[in-house]
């Protein structure tokens, strides 16, 4: 896998994928930003949510579950001094869909959590991750 991070100026950067996507980030106000995309660090966040909810819409899915949405609400701490670090990510699922079974999206994030998910396994290792979810009924 190969990216392309170019300067944009004061303090904003864009990264471009070996498959052409772009994505703008800046750094904060205080330090020169313009407001002209995410942090790195909420970038960093959204990649974990985008694999895990990857995961478990896939395994759902393989499981036979009439998945409607996927929700990832992602809360997380950092370390007070610098390296600013993340210490706790939580993953809140919101999962709609069909008589869904509470056992089956349980194993998928399971799953992805264990087993799947490079973004959040890598991160595991110096970081708490934990997970919950809800099944809103659709």
């Amino acid at each position: 896998m190969d990216l392309k991070v170019k300067w944009d100026g004061g303090v904003s950067f864009l990264a471009t994928s070996e498959t052409g996507h772009n994505v703008m980030m800046d750094g904060p106000e205080s330090l020169g930003g313009k407001n002209k995309g995410m942090r790195p660090m909420e970038l960093l966040l959204s990649g974990v949510g985008g694999c895990t909810s990857f995961d478990v819409v896939t395994i759902l899915k393989k499981s036979r579950q009439d998945v409607l949405d996927c929700e990832a609400i992602i809360t997380a701490k950092r370390a007070e001094d610098i390296p600013k670090v993340f210490t706790d990510i939580h993953i809140h699922f919101k999962v709609s869909g069909k008589n869904l079974s509470q056992k089956t999206v349980s194993r998928a994030i399971e799953l992805s959590a264990t087993k799947y998910c490079s973004a959040s396994i890598m991160l595991g290792q110096s970081v708490n991750i934990t997970h919950d979810f809800e099944i809103i009924e659709g």
